[in-house]
């Protein structure tokens, strides 16, 4: 785990050695540094705040203080055969993708699988999920393009039930017309999951595009407002140099970051590990 998160927080690890140069990490070095990492401002002055008012800044110190904002627990796996998972997030954030990780995860688990495709709206959507399915081995459930995405969801569900799955993973569209029309999708895609199954969906995930940093938190926000969220996958995080974003992430969404996701390859889907994390962070400060 430690090796993963140094190979894809290598950019932030990077900016992190340039800013110390074999400098003792001040409070005024650290802000700098956690600033290069795309730490939030009012975030770093909070971390600073909590720490000891010596000015030198302490390995053992900065860990507890950071160790903080991982502490919303995951939701607990329900005992539920399906366990149904609604993935959510915005066109190019690596949502099919994720999907198709998890379902690989998941499969490899030995878990029957899945995939509904309740993203009707964009072209080639269902197209896409359809080769990942067929790709890895797992079951799939479609309809045509602008088909009624809660209908394609409660087929799914339905089938899960009736054929035995352990795994429904429901994409969902990204974008409509405005946020009105993608509340109101995403509204129904929930309320009527619940009709196919009692509680379904037991978990809503959103996927957040790592390259963006601080800039997802407001999207996140969003989709939090529309559909209370379970908890967040971050992909891309091995092409970005914003790794400390997550500190935001979890704080401000005061939510789980589930999994991250690095590369292309079905395998590069890891479960998140705030110790290694911040292990993997801290080690070009204090070494």
């Amino acid at each position: 785990m430690f090796d993963f998160f140094k190979k894809s927080l290598k950019k932030t690890l990077e900016n992190i050695a340039g800013v110390k140069a074999n400098q003792k990490i001040t409070k005024d070095l650290l802000e700098e540094i956690l600033l290069e990492a795309d730490v939030s401002y009012e975030l770093i002055e909070e971390i600073i705040y909590y720490l000891p008012p010596n000015d030198e800044v302490k390995k053992e110190d900065l860990k507890r203080v950071m160790s903080s904002y991982f502490l919303y627990e995951k939701p607990k796996i329900k005992d539920a055969k399906p366990f149904v998972e609604l993935i959510l997030g915005v066109n190019g954030a690596g949502k099919t993708t994720s999907i198709a990780k998890l379902a690989f995860l998941y499969k490899n688990q030995g878990q029957k699988v899945i995939l509904g495709a309740s993203d009707t709206f964009r072209a080639g959507a269902i197209e896409q999920l359809r080769l990942w399915a067929e790709k890895i081995g797992v079951d799939f459930v479609a309809s045509s393009q602008g088909h009624d995405p809660s209908a394609v969801a409660f087929d799914t569900i339905s089938k899960a039930c009736a054929k035995g799955f352990d795994r429904v993973i429901i994409d969902t569209a990204g974008r409509l017309q405005n946020q009105k029309n993608l509340a109101n999708e995403l509204e129904k895609i929930v309320r009527i999951s619940a009709k196919a199954m009692q509680d379904a969906p037991h978990r809503k995930i959103l996927v957040l595009d790592g390259t963006q940093g601080n800039a997802g938190i407001l999207q996140a926000k969003a989709f939090n407002e529309l559909v209370k969220l379970d908890g967040v996958i971050i992909t891309k995080l091995d092409g970005t140099a914003k790794g400390g974003a997550l500190f935001s992430i979890a704080r401000e969404l005061e939510l789980p970051i589930l999994y991250v996701g690095v590369g292309e390859k079905m395998e590069d889907l890891y479960e998140f590990n705030a110790e290694a994390y911040l292990d993997t962070l801290l080690e070009p400060l204090f070494n």
